[in-house]
This record gives C-alpha cells, structure tokens and sequence, in this order.
C-alpha cells in the first residue's frame, strides 16, 4: 500500500550546543521571519485546518531539528536554505551545516513490526486520562497504554485522510507503569519503546505537548529500507505477528474521524460567550466549552498544549514565557 504523505528532517549544525526551548526556537521564527510560509504553521494560524501540527520543533542533543509533516515539507525546506544564523538576543547561533533528510510513503500499514524508541518523555496522560489511569488495577494499566498510543496514531492517520486498514498491532513496553510529573499540568509521562505494523515519521511526536518537543519517536530507517523488497501481504504479517508476545489489536473503525471545527458556529460561541461575560454581576454561568475526547489525547489540536484554549505560540506568549 503507497501513501501520498512526505515528510522532512533538517538538523541544524550550529557553532556551539543549543540549550533553548522549542518554545523558544519557535519564538524567534515567529518573530524573525515573519514573512516566511513557516510562520502560519507554527503560531496557531493553522488550527482550525490542521489538528495535528504539520511542523513540529525538537532540541536533541542539544541541536534544532525541524520535522515537516505532508503540508508542512515545503515551508521546512524553504526556511532550512534560508537560515544563516538564529538570533536569541541573549545568544546568537551561526549554522555552520545543515543535514536534510526527506521521507514518502509515511503512515502506511507494513508487514512487519517495527521498533519505535521515545527519546523524549511521552505524556500519556493529561487531567483526565489521568484519572482514569489511576483508579485502574496494576494489571489494566499496561493494556490501557498501549491502546491510547494505538488509537492516538490511527486518530492521526485519519486527520490525514489516511486508510490503515482495519486494524493494528501495538506491543509496548515501559520501564515503569508509576507516571512521571510534568510541570504545573499533573501530566504523566513514561520512558520506553514499542512496534507496531505502521510506518510513521521520524522525530514526530505522539501525545500530549507535542510542540514541547515531547513524545518525540525514533526508529531505525534501514531496518525498512533492507526489507523493502518484502512481500505487502497479510501471509506475511501473519508470520511476522506470530512471533511476538504481549501484541494488542487495535480496531481503526472504533477510532472516529477527527471533526473540525466550524468557524461559523465557533464565532457564534464566542460571541456568546462574551455576552455572558457582560452579564456576569446578573448571572453566574459556568462552562469551559472545551470538547476533548479522552481516548486520543489530540486536546492541544494544531499546536499543542492548548488545554485552556489559549494560544501559547504568540509572540507575546514567547516574550513572557522566555528571556531573549
């Protein structure tokens, strides 16, 4: 099965070791090359049309990468050639080299199991998965995992207008089930690996805080590359998924469709909400018109961390959340 979806990874050589935020990286493309196709897909202007950020910002080793997703290839590689140096205020980095690595046929079921590592924390669990996580039994807790990282990715695939099949495969393997704290928010995060059947972009992240470079997955490419001469057929995975314990079956058809959102009726809700406010010293009227859908940790839409429906890749975000 071939899939139309691309993907890109540019690692910035710098002169000395970047030690920013992806916030902050962010921040100075927002603010320093205003002008530029990468802009929209980095500040929230996107989305609305975009769930899942098609450009996603990662510090590894202490160096920049810069992974663009389908739509997002283009404004990537257009930046990429156009960076001479990143200018912090405080601190000025020169790009002395630049290592640029594009991918096709992503998000495509395969007919072998394939290793994925996350080397960045994996949030898993946000306030509600959370507490949810926490009121089940040692022994639920795994299988509960790996089907939140199984119905996150076949969610992803979806936005993307992507066919997977009917089902998927997930093993995962944690070093503990006891979750990580991050920062203020309670999310839970974990360290480890899993495989599964599908081809997904390198550097990309999965769960929650996404544009804090976290959930950040790696796998070996040449393991696809040598065994690209496989035969595609279910005979084939059947062989290769007999092999492996602990495998759980995810079902695409119980992961819906992402729904975006209707400007119209989100411009209507707005207002109403504003008329409320005025009114408050008549009425007290409590909502947070939040719609999340606890499965798929996908909360944070285009980009990320969106828990309170605020808008955290401002420039103005970046200037009170970050020295320059």
């Amino acid at each position: 099965m071939d899939s139309n979806i691309k993907s890109i990874v540019v690692k910035f050589l710098t002169d000395k070791p970047v030690r920013k935020t992806p916030y902050q990286v962010k921040g100075v493309f927002i603010r320093n090359f205003k002008n530029e196709s990468i802009v929209p897909m980095l500040d929230g202007s996107k989305r609305d049309r975009f769930l899942y950020p098609r450009v996603q910002v990662k510090i590894l080793d202490e160096q920049i990468y810069l992974i663009g997703i389908d739509e997002g290839v283009s404004p990537v590689l257009e930046i990429s050639e156009k960076i001479e140096k990143l200018d912090f205020g405080n601190i000025t980095f020169q790009i002395q080299d630049r290592d640029i690595s594009q991918f096709k046929n992503e998000f495509i079921s395969s007919n072998q199991l394939i290793d994925y590592e996350f080397i960045t924390p994996w949030v898993a669990l946000n306030n509600m998965t959370g507490k949810k996580y926490n009121k089940l039994e040692d022994s639920d807790k795994h299988s509960y995992l790996t089907k939140l990282i199984g119905q996150n990715i076949i969610f992803i695939a979806k936005e993307l207008n992507l066919d997977l099949g009917k089902e998927i495969y997930i093993k995962l393997e944690l070093s503990s089930l006891v979750a990580q704290k991050i920062d203020e928010k309670s999310w839970g995060s974990f360290k480890g690996t899993f495989k599964t059947n599908c081809i997904l972009p390198n550097y990309i992240g999965l769960g929650n805080g996404i544009t804090r470079g976290l959930g950040t997955i790696f796998y070996d490419q040449d393991v696809i590359l040598n065994n690209s001469e496989s035969s595609e057929n279910e005979v084939e995975l059947l062989k290769n998924l007999a092999k492996e314990k602990g495998l759980e079956t995810i079902d695409v058809l119980d992961v819906p469709k992402p729904k975006r959102k209707n400007k119209r009726k989100a411009s209507f809700k707005k207002k109403s909400r504003n008329k409320l406010r005025r009114n408050k010293n008549k009425k007290t009227f409590k909502s947070n018109g939040r719609v999340h859908n606890e499965n798929y940790n996908i909360l944070e839409n285009n980009e990320g961390d969106n828990i309170d429906q605020k808008n955290y890749n401002t420039e103005e975000h970046h200037k009170r959340q970050h020295k320059f």
